[in-house]
């Protein structure tokens, strides 16, 4: 099994959450035992010209406040490195960054593109790409994970309701591995900002297209949509495609590598998946649990608000540290163990509320079909190397995880 070090829980006054190090080299399992016990509400000092903030833990009150966007507003962004370097400049124009009616009307143009009826030929196309790049991992046996499956899965299935020709997405791929995330501990914040301008740029040309030459896909929606009886304007087309490239690529790519992983590290579970005890269903929301691409959501205050004895302030920084949330015993029995026939599973992945994760079906489907995959056409699952994880404070996960698949024997023919 592949550890990081477990940081002790009286580390915690030491400890700066906004360092991308501390989430790839660390465990953080007792920090946030002793946070959620103990200061469920925690104030996290500013360092250097950056602000303090809140840092909630706690199964409800996360859910609390992904309910409440009246008190805890999206508006100046939803990321942590964000919101401490002043908010986001697609706050008011892209979906994860709006509340109130705009947020509605918005969400509901997109919506009718992520219908499971609207998304039927996608899905299939999900279900038969993920069996060919699982055959051919298997019958070659050693690949990484990462790389060589779960690179192409998501990437496809967003691209292809973008409308991004084939020849682009490795471009895309590149883009989005390295706008919110590193698989170097050398990298900078420069690194990010120019993969994040990069997208930003392809689909402002892209955009241009899809106004003269529409399609069938979610560009073109946004660019014939009206929200609040206006047409949206080019910002708002832009900014809404980069969140749902990164949206629909990352934290579903990072979530099936993270749960390939756990498999092999927990053979019982493997087996019972492999041999039916369990439904691919429920093994797909416990590996949505157990990973938790996503560590964390930011919000800000608009009024004071009075919680676990402190006072957040209206102005204040409040983050949700789903990566706790997800681990909280008051919620989930055995928090700690891997259960893939865990029931009820009620985690916080997707988020919760008016924000909750627009591709939450495509991503389910997705990962699902890689558990299909595997249960149908391996034997076994076993690491054959360490896992190389990336540098980031707001996602988790690997970008290289080499396996070992053993083709069934049923298979071998």
């Amino acid at each position: 099994m592949h550890v990081r070090e477990i940081v002790p829980a009286d580390a915690v006054p030491d400890l700066d959450l906004t360092d991308p190090a501390l989430h790839a080299e660390c465990d953080l399992s007792e920090v946030w035992d002793r946070l959620r016990t103990d200061e469920p509400a925690y104030w996290h000092p500013g360092r250097g010209d950056r602000p303090g903030f809140w840092v909630l833990t706690r199964y409800r009150d996360v859910q609390e406040v992904f309910r409440d966007a009246r008190r805890f507003s999206s508006e100046r962004g939803n990321v942590l490195d964000t919101l401490l370097d002043g908010g986001d400049t697609a706050a008011g124009h892209m979906l994860a960054v709006t509340d109130g009616r705009p947020h509605a009307e918005l969400r509901r143009v997109l919506m009718k593109a992520f219908s499971p009826r609207a998304l039927e030929a996608v899905t299939t196309g999900v279900r038969q790409g993920s069996r060919q790049l699982l055959e051919n991992a298997v019958r070659r046996g050693d690949c990484d994970f990462a790389r060589d499956v779960a690179a192409d899965i998501p990437l496809t299935a967003i691209c292809e309701l973008l409308g991004v020709p084939e020849r682009d997405r490795p471009d895309i791929l590149e883009w989005t591995s390295s706008a919110l995330s590193s698989d170097r501990s050398t990298a900078t914040p420069d690194d990010g900002w120019v993969a994040k301008n990069e997208i930003l740029l392809y689909f402002a040309d892209l955009a241009r297209e899809r106004r003269d030459t529409p399609m069938n896909d979610i560009l073109s929606v946004l660019a014939s949509a009206t929200v609040e009886g206006e047409p949206l304007s080019d910002e708002e087309i832009i900014f809404n495609c980069y969140s749902l490239i990164l949206g629909g690529d990352e934290t579903t790519r990072l979530s099936m590598i993270g749960g390939v992983q756990a498999l092999a590290e927990h053979p019982a579970q493997w087996r019972a998946l492999k041999e039916g005890a369990v439904s691919v269903e429920s093994a797909v929301e416990e590996v949505l649990r157990w990973t938790t691409p996503a560590l964390h959501a930011g919000r800000t205050a608009t009024e004071d608000v009075e919680l676990h004895g402190r006072t957040i302030e209206a102005g204040q920084l409040v983050t949700l540290w789903m990566a706790a949330a997800n681990r909280d015993g008051e919620e989930f029995a055995r928090p700690a163990a891997f259960d893939l026939n865990r029931k009820p599973n009620r985690h916080l992945t997707f988020a919760y509320g008016g924000h909750f994760c627009l591709g939450a079906y495509l991503a389910r489907v997705e990962i699902g079909s890689v558990l299909a995959g595997l249960r149908d056409m391996a034997e076994s699952i076993e690491l054959t190397g360490a896992p190389r994880r990336i540098y980031s404070n707001f996602l988790s996960g690997m970008s290289s995880l080499p396996v070992s698949l053993r083709l069934a024997a049923d298979r071998t023919a």
